[in-house]
């Protein structure tokens, strides 16, 4: 029977290793790199959408609700 060498850890380092050792992205980096690169322009007005509706939600706990109040 032949001997048979164990694997030994090369000095090259994989992708995978590198994509590991990365520094993860925000949230707002990886959803622009999702836009761009699927090109799906059609979800940013949905999430601007959002955004205002959230920050509407927010202000009407604050002193900023009687304003809020008068654009619906």
């Amino acid at each position: 029977m032949a001997d048979k060498k164990s694997p030994e850890p090369s000095d090259k380092v994989t992708k995978f290793e590198q994509a590991g050792e990365e520094q993860p992205m925000g949230l707002l980096a990886e959803f622009w790199l999702f836009i761009r690169e699927e090109k799906k322009w059609w979800l940013t007005p949905i999430v601007l959408v959002l955004l205002l509706a959230g920050a509407a939600i927010f202000l009407s706990g604050t002193g900023a609700a009687p304003f809020i109040y008068t654009l619906f």
